[in-house]
């Protein structure tokens, strides 16, 4: 099973810009899942295959009835749409108000997106854009069913501050407690740092002391460039050679040293790979 899971905590580290970089470049076939109860982005910033908008009402919202009376991993083709670049994307919500509508059902959710790589007609893995989350957001009822959940953090000191304290509160809540460095649990903990790649060694070394430090069990397991242009590209509000792209190139160094590091323990069916490759 492989449910990546994404999330950041205050300010605008990027979740959605790091989800879509990873997917596009994901070695198997992926799902990707706007999951943040605030609301997604997509509809309003990618086309669909087809050149016209997505339909909002297709994804997380339709997909709430479903889930209700349980949720069969497959069914969850029912409610995606591709991406003009061919990525499959299941949309989020509207509005944070749709959210009462998936009370309840999160664990279920992630239930099927862990499960869908075992699936013997359509695997995938999935990766799930959270957006920003808090003590009580209720898309964290689906972290234990996670592979991997991945906070996202720009190289800020105060970001840095808040995904050390973000990732020590998940530890406690979903491993019982603080973990040393060399303590594995599951869903391993993980920090995207997002920054200038000319500065990025230090930043990575400084910010593992820091985890260590506060016995989070996380450490950094990537760096995403800090490229507005890419971004901009990825967005389809550029222009350009998206894959010559900082931001891409850089998502596919994380892509390669998660599959290094955890491929082994996310094998099975689910094959292909991400758009955009």
């Amino acid at each position: 099973m492989a449910l990546i899971a994404l999330a950041a905590d205050k300010g605008s580290p990027g979740v959605t810009t790091a989800s879509v970089a990873l997917a596009a470049v994901w070695p198997r076939r992926v799902l990707l899942a706007e999951t943040d109860p605030a609301g997604g982005d997509l509809v309003y910033r990618s086309a669909a295959a087809h050149g016209g908008p997505l339909n909002p009402n297709t994804g997380m919202l339709s997909i709430a009835a479903t889930a209700r009376r349980g949720l069969v991993p497959d069914q969850l083709w029912d409610h995606t749409q591709p991406l003009s670049g061919g990525l499959d994307v299941l949309v989020g919500l509207g509005v944070s108000e749709q959210a009462a509508g998936l009370a309840g059902i999160w664990p279920t959710l992630g239930r099927a997106f862990a499960q869908l790589a075992d699936s013997p007609h359509a695997p995938a893995d999935v990766i799930a854009d959270c957006g920003r989350i808090s003590g009580d957001s209720p898309v964290v009822e689906m972290f234990p069913q996670a592979a991997l959940v991945l906070l996202v953090a720009r190289a800020e000191p105060e970001s840095l501050a808040r995904v050390r304290d973000r990732a020590a509160a998940l530890a406690a809540k979903l491993h019982g407690g603080p973990r040393g460095a060399a303590s594995l649990a599951t869903p391993l903990i993980g920090v995207v740092l997002v920054a200038d790649p000319a500065h990025s060694a230090k930043l990575v070394h400084q910010v593992n002391d820091m985890l260590v430090a506060a016995q989070t069990g996380a450490r950094v397991v990537g760096t995403l460039a800090d490229d507005p242009t890419g971004a901009a590209q990825l967005a389809g509000r550029r222009r350009g050679r998206l894959d010559k792209s900082m931001l891409i190139r850089s998502a596919r160094k994380v892509t390669a040293d998660l599959y290094q590091s955890y491929g082994a323990a996310w094998s099975g069916p689910a094959a292909g790979a991400g758009a955009g490759r």
